[in-house]
Protein backbone atom coordinates (compact mmCIF):
# COMPACT_ATOMS: atom_id res chain seq x y z
CA UNK A 1 0.00 0.00 0.00
CA UNK A 2 1.22 3.51 -0.85
CA UNK A 3 2.06 5.56 2.25
CA UNK A 4 -0.47 8.27 3.13
CA UNK A 5 0.67 11.82 3.97
CA UNK A 6 -0.47 11.53 7.61
CA UNK A 7 1.53 8.31 8.07
CA UNK A 8 4.62 9.89 6.50
CA UNK A 9 4.33 13.06 8.62
CA UNK A 10 4.03 11.05 11.83
CA UNK A 11 6.78 8.53 11.07
CA UNK A 12 9.55 8.42 13.71
CA UNK A 13 12.40 8.69 11.17
CA UNK A 14 10.73 11.20 8.81
CA UNK A 15 12.80 14.14 10.08
CA UNK A 16 16.12 12.46 9.29
CA UNK A 17 14.80 11.04 6.00
CA UNK A 18 13.52 14.40 4.74
CA UNK A 19 16.74 16.10 5.84
CA UNK A 20 18.70 13.64 3.66
CA UNK A 21 16.29 14.42 0.83
CA UNK A 22 16.85 18.17 1.30
CA UNK A 23 20.60 17.61 1.02
CA UNK A 24 20.11 15.57 -2.17
CA UNK A 25 18.02 18.38 -3.69
CA UNK A 26 20.65 20.94 -2.67
CA UNK A 27 23.27 18.83 -4.45
CA UNK A 28 21.13 18.87 -7.62
CA UNK A 29 20.91 22.67 -7.28
CA UNK A 30 24.69 22.99 -6.90
CA UNK A 31 25.35 20.72 -9.90
CA UNK A 32 22.80 22.38 -12.22
CA UNK A 33 21.75 25.75 -10.75
CA UNK A 34 20.24 26.95 -14.03
CA UNK A 35 18.17 23.81 -14.42
CA UNK A 36 17.28 23.66 -10.74
CA UNK A 37 15.89 27.19 -11.14
CA UNK A 38 12.97 25.62 -13.04
CA UNK A 39 11.79 24.26 -9.73
CA UNK A 40 12.74 27.45 -7.91
CA UNK A 41 9.24 28.75 -7.17
CA UNK A 42 6.18 26.60 -6.72
CA UNK A 43 4.60 28.05 -9.87
CA UNK A 44 7.65 27.24 -12.01
CA UNK A 45 7.91 23.81 -10.38
CA UNK A 46 4.32 23.00 -11.37
CA UNK A 47 4.85 24.39 -14.90
CA UNK A 48 7.94 22.18 -15.22
CA UNK A 49 5.90 19.15 -14.21
CA UNK A 50 3.15 20.05 -16.71
CA UNK A 51 5.69 20.33 -19.55
CA UNK A 52 7.35 17.02 -18.67
CA UNK A 53 3.97 15.26 -18.39
CA UNK A 54 2.89 16.50 -21.82
CA UNK A 55 6.19 15.30 -23.25
CA UNK A 56 5.98 11.85 -21.68
CA UNK A 57 2.32 11.38 -22.64
CA UNK A 58 2.95 11.98 -26.33
CA UNK A 59 2.57 9.23 -28.89
CA UNK A 60 6.02 8.93 -30.56
CA UNK A 61 4.28 7.96 -33.80
CA UNK A 62 1.94 10.95 -33.85
CA UNK A 63 3.52 14.41 -33.87
CA UNK A 64 0.09 15.91 -33.14
CA UNK A 65 0.43 14.65 -29.53
CA UNK A 66 3.82 16.31 -28.92
CA UNK A 67 4.48 19.07 -26.37
CA UNK A 68 3.61 22.41 -27.99
CA UNK A 69 3.11 25.90 -26.61
CA UNK A 70 -0.64 25.74 -27.36
CA UNK A 71 -1.03 22.41 -25.56
CA UNK A 72 1.07 23.63 -22.63
CA UNK A 73 -0.97 26.84 -22.26
CA UNK A 74 -4.21 24.85 -22.29
CA UNK A 75 -3.17 22.60 -19.37
CA UNK A 76 -1.74 25.56 -17.42
CA UNK A 77 -5.06 27.40 -17.82
CA UNK A 78 -7.17 24.34 -16.95
CA UNK A 79 -5.26 23.89 -13.69
CA UNK A 80 -4.96 27.61 -12.82
CA UNK A 81 -1.18 27.35 -12.49
CA UNK A 82 -0.13 30.67 -14.06
CA UNK A 83 -1.22 33.46 -16.37
CA UNK A 84 -0.79 33.06 -20.12
CA UNK A 85 2.04 35.63 -20.19
CA UNK A 86 3.91 33.90 -17.34
CA UNK A 87 3.54 30.50 -19.00
CA UNK A 88 4.75 31.82 -22.39
CA UNK A 89 7.74 33.53 -20.75
CA UNK A 90 8.56 30.27 -18.94
CA UNK A 91 8.66 28.29 -22.22
CA UNK A 92 10.82 30.98 -23.89
CA UNK A 93 13.27 30.76 -20.99
CA UNK A 94 13.34 26.94 -21.15
CA UNK A 95 14.23 27.12 -24.86
CA UNK A 96 16.77 29.92 -24.37
CA UNK A 97 18.74 27.97 -21.75
CA UNK A 98 18.51 24.63 -23.61
CA UNK A 99 16.33 23.11 -20.91
CA UNK A 100 13.89 22.34 -23.73
CA UNK A 101 14.48 22.25 -27.47
CA UNK A 102 12.39 22.47 -30.61
CA UNK A 103 11.95 19.36 -32.70
CA UNK A 104 12.72 19.88 -36.41
CA UNK A 105 9.49 20.89 -38.19
CA UNK A 106 7.85 23.75 -40.04
CA UNK A 107 4.68 25.76 -39.55
CA UNK A 108 2.99 27.78 -36.82
CA UNK A 109 5.21 28.50 -33.77
CA UNK A 110 2.37 27.69 -31.37
CA UNK A 111 2.19 24.21 -32.90
CA UNK A 112 5.97 23.79 -33.04
CA UNK A 113 6.73 20.57 -31.09
CA UNK A 114 9.27 20.72 -28.25
CA UNK A 115 10.91 18.27 -25.90
CA UNK A 116 12.99 18.49 -22.73
CA UNK A 117 16.69 17.98 -23.40
CA UNK A 118 18.47 14.81 -22.25
CA UNK A 119 20.22 16.82 -19.49
CA UNK A 120 16.85 18.02 -18.19
CA UNK A 121 15.46 14.50 -17.99
CA UNK A 122 18.63 13.29 -16.27
CA UNK A 123 18.38 16.03 -13.63
CA UNK A 124 14.69 15.41 -13.09
CA UNK A 125 15.42 11.70 -12.66
CA UNK A 126 17.66 12.74 -9.75
CA UNK A 127 14.63 14.46 -8.17
CA UNK A 128 12.61 11.23 -8.49
CA UNK A 129 15.46 9.11 -7.06
CA UNK A 130 15.74 11.42 -4.02
CA UNK A 131 12.04 10.99 -3.22
CA UNK A 132 12.02 7.21 -3.77
CA UNK A 133 15.04 6.92 -1.45
CA UNK A 134 13.14 8.86 1.23
CA UNK A 135 10.09 6.61 0.92
CA UNK A 136 12.27 3.49 1.16
CA UNK A 137 13.89 4.80 4.34
CA UNK A 138 10.45 5.10 5.95
CA UNK A 139 9.23 1.55 5.38
CA UNK A 140 12.30 -0.45 4.26
CA UNK A 141 10.86 -0.73 0.74
CA UNK A 142 12.83 -1.27 -2.47
CA UNK A 143 11.28 1.41 -4.69
CA UNK A 144 14.64 2.89 -5.67
CA UNK A 145 16.11 -0.47 -6.77
CA UNK A 146 12.86 -1.36 -8.59
CA UNK A 147 12.88 1.93 -10.50
CA UNK A 148 16.60 1.70 -11.35
CA UNK A 149 15.95 -1.70 -12.93
CA UNK A 150 13.36 -0.10 -15.24
CA UNK A 151 14.28 3.60 -15.60
CA UNK A 152 12.19 3.85 -18.79
CA UNK A 153 9.15 3.81 -16.45
CA UNK A 154 9.88 7.49 -15.78
CA UNK A 155 7.69 8.19 -18.82
CA UNK A 156 4.72 6.66 -17.03
CA UNK A 157 5.60 7.71 -13.47
CA UNK A 158 6.20 11.43 -13.97
CA UNK A 159 2.79 12.29 -15.52
CA UNK A 160 1.05 10.57 -12.60
CA UNK A 161 3.19 12.58 -10.17
CA UNK A 162 2.27 15.77 -12.06
CA UNK A 163 -1.45 14.93 -11.86
CA UNK A 164 -1.14 14.27 -8.13
CA UNK A 165 0.72 17.52 -7.43
CA UNK A 166 -1.75 19.60 -9.44
CA UNK A 167 -4.68 18.14 -7.49
CA UNK A 168 -3.07 18.23 -4.01
CA UNK A 169 -4.47 21.01 -1.81
CA UNK A 170 -1.63 20.76 0.79
CA UNK A 171 0.91 21.19 -2.05
CA UNK A 172 -0.99 23.93 -3.92
CA UNK A 173 -2.17 25.86 -0.85
CA UNK A 174 0.47 25.51 1.90
CA UNK A 175 0.39 27.35 5.23
CA UNK A 176 1.43 30.98 5.59
CA UNK A 177 5.21 30.88 6.05
CA UNK A 178 5.75 28.21 3.43
CA UNK A 179 3.67 30.25 0.97
CA UNK A 180 5.92 33.27 1.70
CA UNK A 181 8.92 31.41 0.31
CA UNK A 182 7.34 29.60 -2.64
CA UNK A 183 7.07 32.91 -4.52
CA UNK A 184 10.72 33.75 -3.89
CA UNK A 185 13.22 32.80 -6.59
CA UNK A 186 14.91 29.62 -5.36
CA UNK A 187 12.48 29.70 -2.43
CA UNK A 188 12.25 25.91 -2.36
CA UNK A 189 16.03 25.67 -2.02
CA UNK A 190 15.98 28.41 0.67
CA UNK A 191 13.68 26.18 2.73
CA UNK A 192 15.63 23.00 1.92
CA UNK A 193 18.83 24.72 3.06
CA UNK A 194 17.23 25.99 6.27
CA UNK A 195 15.87 22.55 7.08
CA UNK A 196 18.99 20.61 6.03
CA UNK A 197 21.01 22.24 8.81
CA UNK A 198 18.60 21.22 11.57
CA UNK A 199 19.45 18.45 14.02
CA UNK A 200 16.43 16.09 13.81
CA UNK A 201 16.65 15.70 17.60
CA UNK A 202 15.73 19.39 17.91
CA UNK A 203 12.50 18.95 15.89
CA UNK A 204 10.34 19.16 19.03
CA UNK A 205 11.75 22.51 20.23
CA UNK A 206 9.70 25.71 19.90
CA UNK A 207 12.71 27.43 18.28
CA UNK A 208 14.75 24.98 16.21
CA UNK A 209 18.38 26.06 15.49
CA UNK A 210 19.54 26.00 11.85
CA UNK A 211 23.12 26.27 10.54
CA UNK A 212 22.57 29.75 9.02
CA UNK A 213 24.41 32.76 10.44
CA UNK A 214 25.13 35.19 7.59
CA UNK A 215 22.32 36.35 5.26
CA UNK A 216 24.94 37.72 2.84
CA UNK A 217 26.69 34.35 2.48
CA UNK A 218 23.33 32.56 2.21
CA UNK A 219 22.20 34.95 -0.56
CA UNK A 220 25.52 34.61 -2.42
CA UNK A 221 25.31 30.81 -2.42
CA UNK A 222 21.71 30.98 -3.67
CA UNK A 223 22.61 33.59 -6.33
CA UNK A 224 19.86 35.76 -4.87
CA UNK A 225 19.74 39.46 -4.15
CA UNK A 226 20.74 39.94 -0.51
CA UNK A 227 18.08 42.67 -0.20
CA UNK A 228 15.37 40.44 -1.65
CA UNK A 229 16.25 37.50 0.60
CA UNK A 230 16.54 39.75 3.67
CA UNK A 231 13.06 41.17 2.95
CA UNK A 232 11.54 37.69 2.79
CA UNK A 233 13.34 36.63 5.96
CA UNK A 234 12.09 39.82 7.64
CA UNK A 235 8.50 38.95 6.60
CA UNK A 236 8.98 35.46 8.05
CA UNK A 237 10.44 37.02 11.21
CA UNK A 238 7.35 39.25 11.52
CA UNK A 239 5.22 36.08 11.48
CA UNK A 240 7.36 34.63 14.26
CA UNK A 241 8.50 31.84 11.92
CA UNK A 242 12.23 32.57 12.06
CA UNK A 243 14.57 34.57 14.27
CA UNK A 244 18.14 34.77 15.54
CA UNK A 245 19.54 33.38 18.77
CA UNK A 246 21.39 36.67 19.32
CA UNK A 247 22.29 39.56 17.01
CA UNK A 248 20.80 39.27 13.51
CA UNK A 249 23.44 38.15 11.02
CA UNK A 250 25.93 37.33 13.78
CA UNK A 251 24.19 34.41 15.49
CA UNK A 252 22.41 31.21 14.50
CA UNK A 253 19.05 31.56 12.80
CA UNK A 254 16.19 29.47 14.20
CA UNK A 255 12.92 28.37 12.64
CA UNK A 256 9.72 28.04 14.63
CA UNK A 257 8.19 24.66 15.37
CA UNK A 258 5.14 25.78 13.34
CA UNK A 259 7.20 26.67 10.24
CA UNK A 260 9.09 23.39 10.50
CA UNK A 261 5.81 21.47 10.65
CA UNK A 262 4.46 23.42 7.65
CA UNK A 263 7.53 22.36 5.67
CA UNK A 264 7.20 18.75 6.78
CA UNK A 265 3.47 18.69 5.93
CA UNK A 266 4.21 19.76 2.34
CA UNK A 267 7.04 17.22 2.06
CA UNK A 268 4.71 14.48 3.36
CA UNK A 269 1.98 15.44 0.87
CA UNK A 270 4.51 15.44 -1.99
CA UNK A 271 5.99 12.08 -0.95
CA UNK A 272 2.47 10.59 -0.74
CA UNK A 273 1.83 11.75 -4.32
CA UNK A 274 5.10 10.16 -5.51
CA UNK A 275 4.32 6.90 -3.67
CA UNK A 276 0.77 6.68 -5.06
CA UNK A 277 2.14 7.18 -8.60
CA UNK A 278 4.86 4.61 -7.98
CA UNK A 279 2.31 2.03 -6.81
CA UNK A 280 0.31 2.45 -10.03
CA UNK A 281 3.46 1.95 -12.13
CA UNK A 282 4.93 -0.87 -10.05
CA UNK A 283 2.00 -2.67 -8.39
CA UNK A 284 2.94 -5.11 -5.63
CA UNK A 285 2.55 -8.79 -6.72
CA UNK A 286 -0.42 -9.35 -4.41
CA UNK A 287 -2.25 -6.25 -5.70
CA UNK A 288 -2.51 -7.56 -9.23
Amino acid sequence: MALKAEVIAGHPVVHRAVQEQSRALIQIFETSPRLAAIFATQQRWLMGHVGLALHFRRDPNDHHTALTLARFLKVIRQNSVASRNTAEAFIKEMLHYNIAEYLPTSGDARAHPMQPTAATIKTFTGWVLAHLRTLDSLDGGNRLATFLERPEMLARLQPLIADGLLSSTPVREPEQTFSLFIWLNNGGIVMDWLMSGIDPQDAGLDRIPTSIVSIAEFAKWLKLSRTHLARKLHDAEELGSIGWAGQRGHSLMWVSKEFYHEYMAVQAAKLAVVDAAFEVCFPAPDSG
